[in-house]
């Protein structure tokens, strides 16, 4: 499986770069976006949808502990 390691070392560039890319989050030149969405098609990247929604505050999972005595 692919990661956004894989991605960020073909395209040359640290994982935050190709995070912020692909986020959309700050601003990044057009040649260094080109390069990071290039190794993307390249590797076939998806992002892992499951990763992403644990990385949030919330990720609408409940937990219940019982104890039987």
């Amino acid at each position: 499986m692919t990661g956004i390691k894989d991605v960020a070392e073909v395209a040359g560039v640290v994982v935050s770069t190709v995070s912020y890319v692909l986020s959309g989050r700050r601003s990044i030149s057009a040649k260094t976006t080109n390069r990071v969405m290039e190794a993307v098609d390249m590797l076939g990247y998806v992002p892992d949808a499951s990763a992403k929604t644990m990385r949030g505050r919330f990720n609408h999972v409940v937990s219940i502990a019982c104890r039987f005595l």
